[in-house]
């Protein structure tokens, strides 16, 4: 099975068309801030309301997203899924989504919040986790792709912080 190339945008797009609340996070977070990286899968934390769920199922519906690592099977997520604090590792028709009900030491869409920033994007509007808290959640998680990833995420904030 042929894996879809990522664009990220068209992604996006088909969320803000049906007006999914969502946070970007993790490395598409990191790029949209300066950072020189490479990711493959956009991670987002979404509210996790009943009417956000209906509206991301909808859109999810449009994107064909299934959960990864199926092998054939095409299982598509739920309400139950969604409205958890778990992580849904979907195949979308534009690339890899990861929908995160928390994210960090249980952080979800309402704790992060104060802690994002609206970009204009190809005339999206998106909400983008800060810098300062995406290197704290890298730190706490600790995984080896986080510590690899926080020099650089360190030192954009510093040349960022020169402006």
């Amino acid at each position: 099975m042929k894996v879809p190339s990522p664009d990220f945008l068209e992604l996006l797009r088909s969320l803000a068309k049906h007006g999914v609340d969502f946070i970007i996070v993790g490395g598409v977070s990191a790029v949209l801030h300066g950072a020189p990286i490479t990711t493959f899968d956009l991670d987002l934390v979404h509210s996790r309301v009943p009417d956000n769920i209906d509206r991301l199922l909808l859109a999810l519906q449009d994107l064909d997203a299934y959960y990864r690592g199926q092998g054939d099977r095409r299982l598509r997520p739920g309400k139950p899924h969604l409205a958890s604090k778990g992580h849904q590792l979907l195949m979308t028709r534009f690339g890899p989504l990861d929908l995160l009900g928390t994210i960090g030491t249980d952080c979800g869409y309402m704790d992060l919040l104060e802690h994002t920033g609206e970009l204009l994007v190809s005339g999206l509007h998106l909400r983008v986790l800060n810098l300062e808290t995406l290197i704290e959640i890298k730190e706490q998680v600790g995984h080896e792709k986080d510590k690899a990833v926080l020099p650089i995420l360190k030192r954009t904030l510093e040349e960022k912080s020169k402006k």
